[in-house]
């Protein structure tokens, strides 16, 4: 069958480097640092003291306060994000059949907060189970997507995607076929996070995988360099607006890019650890590149999954080297990460919507704190350090990887 066309026509964002889509931009082009002290809650005893949180964000400066303490954090910020996204898009909801408009949404975690502060609760009361009513309804990674569509009326698909740091790249990934297959017209797609709590934290500094840089936060987040030592924890939400071409045509839609493909992957090899060979990123890149109809050569820009850790970076740039050969060097490869942090389950939105950006803007997002040399990186890669570069970018690729081996990969390309 003929596949349909799939188009980006808004977008939304809430981040620990700006609460909206041109805060966000303008800091991703001037190498803002999202990493400052915790004010979360009390870290003195934690290893980590620092995290990407967001800033100046009052819930009920978007949501009504009766609705706003229904929501983990998490849920207040798909809210907000993807507010912005569909009041971007120019939709006229009054206009749409709300039966082929879904929402697919991507949480790795979901309402941890919430589970967090309610058995502590617990635990420090005389043993009489005393719960909030809306304890499982905050805390569910699906109620984020049911809230948005009990907003709009948006009747379709809707449901969420848990594959820990892949999860929203998989809701992108499953939006986009909806849409091609020609089951919905319009999907409001993305993800958020918000585990920068005393779980969080606790659990990711157990594992050994945070950065213990408390000296100076703002240059801990480091991809590619030698004295990385761990990622840095993030929270926020990215939404994106996808909708089938002639639709959006026929309206007169802005339309920032077309969605081409997306790969899937699994390691299937440690629950944390990449393939040393980078065998499932090689995967799912090249299953990205067959699914989207381009050869590793029409390329462009690749953010990265890049976390900062000393095991994936080197792994992910072994693959790229594999999969691209002589062209990789031509590649306009980044990370993000080295700016928002690592937002889990939401990076692979916010992190499409920096590669959708630099198809719009012609600039590609530096990879920031980078000081020294890791022999293990092949020295010949475009790894955009420090500053923006400006180039032409026709195609961009975005890499997500997540605990478990889940991988994914999308690509985005010009509106012809």
């Amino acid at each position: 069958m003929q596949l349909k066309r799939v188009v980006v026509t808004g977008l939304g964002a809430l981040t620990p480097i700006g609460n909206n889509i041109e805060e966000y931009w303008t800091s991703l082009v001037n190498g803002v640092s999202g990493a400052a002290p915790i004010t979360h809650f009390d870290v003195t005893k934690f290893k980590t003291r620092f995290a990407c949180e967001v800033k100046n964000f009052t819930a009920t400066d978007y949501i009504n306060r009766k609705d706003a303490r229904k929501m983990d954090k998490f849920t207040q910020y798909a809210m907000v994000a993807s507010d912005e996204a569909i009041a971007d898009s120019g939709l006229n909801l009054d206009k749409l059949n709300k039966f082929r408009v879904g929402v697919i949404w991507g949480a790795g975690i979901g309402g941890l907060e919430t589970f967090q502060n309610e058995v502590l609760s617990f635990s420090q009361g005389d043993g009489t189970p005393k719960f909030n009513p809306f304890f499982i309804p905050k805390m569910i990674a699906d109620i984020a997507p049911g809230n948005i569509s009990i907003k709009y009326g948006f009747m379709g698909p809707n449901y969420a995607t848990v594959s820990a740091c892949a999860s929203s790249a998989n809701a992108m990934i499953d939006a986009l076929n909806y849409i091609r297959l020609g089951h919905c017209d319009v999907i409001v797609t993305g993800g958020s996070e918000a585990a920068v709590a005393i779980a969080g934290i606790g659990g990711f500094n157990a594992m050994h995988a945070l950065s213990t840089r408390n000296e100076s936060p703002q240059t801990a987040s480091r991809p590619f360099d030698a004295e990385r030592d761990g990622f840095v924890l993030g929270e926020g939400a990215g939404a994106i607006v996808l909708e089938e071409y002639e639709h959006a045509k026929s309206r007169g839609a802005k339309i920032y890019a077309e969605i081409i493909g997306g790969g899937m992957s699994s390691d299937a090899h440690h629950i944390t650890t990449p393939h040393p060979e980078g065998e499932g990123v090689i995967a799912v890149m090249k299953n990205c590149l067959e699914n989207s109809g381009i050869t590793p050569k029409d390329v462009d820009h690749i953010n990265t999954h890049g976390t900062s850790t000393p095991l994936g970076d080197v792994a992910e740039l072994k693959g790229i080297s594999e999969v691209f050969g002589d062209h990789a060097k031509n590649i306009s490869i980044n990370s993000t990460k080295s700016m928002t942090g690592h937002l889990l389950g939401a990076a692979g939105a916010v992190e499409s919507i920096a590669s959708i950006l630099a198809i719009t803007h012609g600039v590609i997002p530096p990879t920031i704190n980078h000081t020294t040399i890791d022999e293990k990186i092949n020295p010949d890669l475009n790894l955009t350090l420090n500053k923006a570069q400006k180039r032409k970018v026709k195609i961009a690729m975005s890499n997500t990887f997540g605990f478990g081996g889940h991988n994914a990969c999308v690509a985005f390309k010009t509106i012809d």
